[in-house]
């Protein structure tokens, strides 16, 4: 079924689809949750799409934040009005693999079609995520990214500080923080995506288990482990730089990003693919460093995981349809169209050949930092407690993980009164979530 009464959102998309161009063409529709920069680059992805044949038109349509995206596509699922193709954030993955029926794989997707798609060519840290356990991939990554600390050189010097000195570690990260605070700085240190850097992430660097069962790739009957001794640590030294000034919380999401892009903060932990918007505004000289670790802690560092989305294959439509799927998740992947929206965003390549193409192409050379982030996430082969995460929920459990942490900063909290809260209700969760997927 396709839904030629649906528009492009924002005149950003435009040029997509001109009046009387996809008369004689099969349509696809593809709901996706990119405005602004991200936004203006996915369009130019589907304007080359369509120019380059003239068998089937892509139609892109924004559907609202990530969370938002993905409950647009389960209404639509349950309507009957579903799009072919759904961008879906990388904690919704759980709930798409159980929702049996409603997707079509990816790997299936690529057969039928018969669109070149070499699983193996994708970077394994990026791949395993979506995988089944026998390495079938059943969603398509498409922007894939991990968390680095970035760096207000500008603000190190006018702090008294030696921008190059040591930050590996969170020890010298807080010695640092020390020094900003007593020279007068206002925000030593802000974050977007609390939970996904400072927990989610922070478990994996550390080789500690964020949930039982492998964090839910081995069984829907995982329980939440983020309350342990490395986490706690962690949370209490953040709290702490709270209450003293230190970390400046801004909000859930990546509201930092303002803060830091405008000059006010001086240490920023954030996504990879902040890198475009930090390059666009940033009017001082700025760094991308490895994202810091606890020194003591046995493995560390391990590898960090993605963050992101994938692109999921709904089912539903007629056969003639999947084969413009399968020809438009072969073109996302082909090394020109991922080195240049890996160089564009600071998003991961997605294959092995953008990484190579890049790096022949000399852009890490000129921009020094840029493949910290794959460097971070490959330099080690992941173990059960780093390769991602698997569980039911996690949206919501997100929202109860932001709730307990917010009450750390505001010192209403312990960490551990926190964390142990947090495992207590996220769990509920889960249990629910294993009784209406068994």
């Amino acid at each position: 079924m396709t839904f030629k009464t649906l528009v492009l959102a924002g005149a950003a998309f435009a040029t997509v689809a001109l009046p009387g161009a996809a008369s004689a063409a099969t349509e696809i529709q593809w709901w996706h949750a990119f405005t602004g920069r991200l936004g203006d680059l996915l369009a130019e992805q589907v304007e080359k799409f369509n120019a380059s044949q003239s068998d089937y038109t892509v139609v892109a349509s924004h559907k609202g934040n990530y969370s938002e995206t993905l409950n647009a596509g389960i209404a639509a699922f349950r309507a009957g009005e579903q799009p072919h193709v759904l961008m879906v954030f990388e904690v919704g993955t759980a709930t798409m693999m159980a929702a049996e029926g409603a997707i079509k794989p990816v790997y299936e997707v690529m057969a039928e079609g018969g669109a070149p798609f070499d699983a193996d060519g994708y970077l394994g840290a990026v791949k395993g995520y979506y995988t089944t356990p026998d390495g079938q991939m059943l969603s398509l990554p498409y922007n894939s990214s991990t968390p680095v600390l970035y760096v207000n050189r500008d603000a190190f010097e006018g702090a008294g500080l030696d921008p190059d000195m040591d930050l590996s570690t969170w020890d010298k990260v807080g010695e640092a923080l020390d020094a900003l605070k007593a020279s007068g700085h206002g925000c030593p240190l802000t974050t977007a995506w609390q939970s996904w850097v400072h927990l989610e992430n922070l478990s994996a660097y550390h080789n500690v288990p964020f949930a039982t069962k492998e964090n839910g790739f081995t069984g829907l009957d995982t329980e939440l482990a983020f309350n342990g001794p490395v986490q706690v640590r962690h949370i209490d030294a953040m709290g702490q730089w709270a209450k003293d000034g230190k970390f400046i919380y801004a909000g859930r999401r990546n509201e930092g990003g303002a803060n830091f892009r405008g000059g006010e903060c001086a240490l920023f932990t954030e996504s990879s693919a902040g890198y475009a918007g930090v390059k666009a505004e940033a009017e001082f000289d700025f760094e991308i460093r490895p994202l810091p670790y606890w020194s003591g802690v046995d493995g560390a560092p391990q590898n960090t995981i993605i963050g992101g989305s994938s692109l999921w294959v709904l089912s539903g439509h007629e056969a003639e349809e999947y084969k413009g799927v399968a020809a438009l998740l072969s073109f996302l992947s082909s090394a020109d169209i991922q080195a240049k929206w890996h160089q564009d965003t600071g998003y991961l390549p997605i294959t092995t050949a953008a990484y190579e193409k890049t790096k022949a192409d000399g852009f890490y050379d000129a921009n020094p930092g840029t493949d910290i982030a794959i460097l971070q996430m490959t330099g080690k082969a992941p173990t059960g407690n780093s390769k991602g995460l698997r569980l039911g929920s996690f949206d919501q459990i997100r929202t109860i993980i932001d709730e307990e942490l917010e009450a750390v900063w505001t010192g209403d909290k312990s960490a551990q009164d926190a964390l142990d809260n947090a495992v207590e209700r996220g769990n509920q969760l889960l249990r629910r979530f294993e009784q209406a997927n068994r």
